[in-house]
């Protein structure tokens, strides 16, 4: 499992932003810290009630030029619709292939809907140098990160960046 310290995986997927890009991590450290914010689908309530969350948060991210994505296994097109319909205002990476799940080692079944290899609810913050400062991870999907604690650690990595520069 990816943990504090590691270098996070390297990764390419569709960025759902309103239209569909290609984001790749290791292209986009300049905008570190990077808050990876996994959750298993979207339009369920506990996914929808974790984005909006996020949403509601923004300025303590954006306070500390910290970058917030989403990241499921949905398509980027549900994603942003998904996205419209919650005004979200960063955006959501599309693990459609499933890649990052299992990279990140936060991939899990449901098995009484039959879907396999959908995220867990997790949290990954990296930093400009593309090494993880902060790993959260929950078996429980209705679970929500503490965010007041996921703001603090995208801080102490924007601290850490900033006095590297």
């Amino acid at each position: 499992m990816v943990d504090v310290g590691d270098e996070a995986p390297d990764f390419t997927v569709p960025l759902a932003d309103g239209s569909v890009e290609t984001f790749t991590l290791s292209e986009n450290l300049d905008d570190a810290p990077l808050v990876l914010a996994f959750f298993p689908a979207a339009f369920t309530s506990t996914c929808t009630t974790e984005m909006c969350t996020f949403r509601d948060r923004m300025a303590n991210f954006e306070e500390i030029d910290a970058t917030v994505y989403g990241v499921s296994i949905d398509t980027p097109f549900t994603l942003n619709e998904f996205r419209r319909q919650n005004d979200l205002n960063f955006a959501l990476l599309s693990d459609t292939n499933r890649e990052l799940v299992h990279d990140y080692d936060v991939a899990m079944d449901f098995t009484s809907a039959g879907v396999r290899d959908v995220a867990k609810r997790a949290v990954f913050v990296v930093d400009a140098d593309g090494t993880v400062t902060y790993r959260w991870v929950s078996d429980d999907p209705s679970a929500e990160p503490d965010y007041d604690e996921v703001a603090e650690a995208a801080a102490a990595a924007s601290a850490s960046d900033s006095a590297r520069i």
